[in-house]
């Protein structure tokens, strides 16, 4: 027996058939950059029938799909809001693919990426056996799926895990409104907007950041003048250590996991800080609490969301 697992992300899309053990056996990806609306779908069921297509001749029987959506996926009415992809408000996605996986007796799951990140790291990654955990993923946006008693956290409108509205400073301001207050500060494009504005205010500034055009600067290129004690990049990235370490405080001191793992695309390289992003936990959080919790890296990294969506079509949550 196969699953399909199909992970879709705000620019791309990795559909795969996974064994039983997580072995992938077929993997297709696609660019949907630029894409909106139902472009986006098309490049799904495009991607997904290129897999079964591939397994046409095979002895190996597809019972079940899952799929993970980034931002977060309504089970009561199968549609998905999805930010960062134009004309994702109110999608209709568990229509559209359930007609095409429906011709072939395939049955669909569909979850938030945050809900399939913790599913994948308990399945095969960091999380295993472990039954309190919580993935925190930081990149473009952050979000959070949260493992309690070993279960999945849904909430009364599948919202659980939005922490990139987490509070953590004030006054209020009219730009957290779109994106939150933790996720403006400190995610990916937190980290660029924040570089670009002190080296804009800058007048002797002759770091590394410099070399580069504003208009291409991302998070990783301000991690790694970092390492150089780029004076711009330490401000930045001290700062965001702070906001990592505030919010984890919060997290641990709402759920009590065993375990926090970091992962998206800033943990990665962002790793090398959780021992500071600790420490400063350790000075908000529930003080019991933090001394038993461990700071982890996900084990499965880019892959996390593919896995869980994998699992998410075996188990049902």
């Amino acid at each position: 027996m196969a699953i399909i697992a199909i992970d879709l992300m705000s620019t791309n899309l990795t559909v795969a058939a996974l064994g039983k053990t997580g072995k992938i056996l077929e993997m297709e990806t696609a660019s949907i950059k630029g894409l909106k609306g139902n472009e986006v779908s098309i490049v799904i069921q495009k991607n997904i029938k290129k897999i079964l297509n591939n397994f046409k001749n095979k002895p190996i029987e597809i019972k079940s799909a899952g799929l993970s959506v980034p931002g977060i996926y309504f089970s009561k009415t199968g549609t998905a809001w999805a930010p960062n992809i134009p004309g994702w408000e109110n999608y209709p996605i568990k229509q559209e693919l359930f007609e095409v996986l429906i011709e072939q007796n395939i049955y669909l799951k569909i979850a938030s990426k945050r809900t399939c990140d913790i599913l994948g790291e308990m399945w095969l990654g960091a999380a295993k056996g472990s039954k309190n955990a919580v993935y925190l993923s930081i990149g473009s946006g952050i979000g959070a799926g949260v493992l309690i008693d070993g279960k999945i956290l849904h909430g009364f409108n599948d919202g659980v895990g939005a922490v990139g509205w987490l509070a953590l400073e004030k006054p209020f301001r009219e730009v957290y409104k779109s994106k939150g207050c933790f996720e403006y500060l400190a995610s990916g494009s937190g980290i660029v907007n924040m570089s670009i504005e002190l080296i804009s205010k800058s007048k002797n500034y002759k770091g590394s950041l410099i070399k580069k055009s504003i208009e291409l600067l991302t998070a990783i290129d301000v991690i790694e003048a970092y390492k150089l004690k780029d004076p711009i990049a330490v401000k930045v990235i001290q700062q965001c250590i702070e906001y990592w370490g505030m919010a984890t405080a919060n997290l641990i001191s709402s759920f009590n996991p065993e375990i926090i793992i970091f992962g998206g695309p800033l943990f990665g390289p962002g790793l090398i800080f959780l021992d500071d992003i600790k420490s400063e936990a350790r000075k908000w959080s529930q003080p019991i609490f933090i001394e038993k919790v461990k700071f982890l890296g996900s084990k499965l990294g880019a892959n996390a969301g593919l896995f869980g969506a994998g699992h998410l079509a075996m188990k049902k949550f």
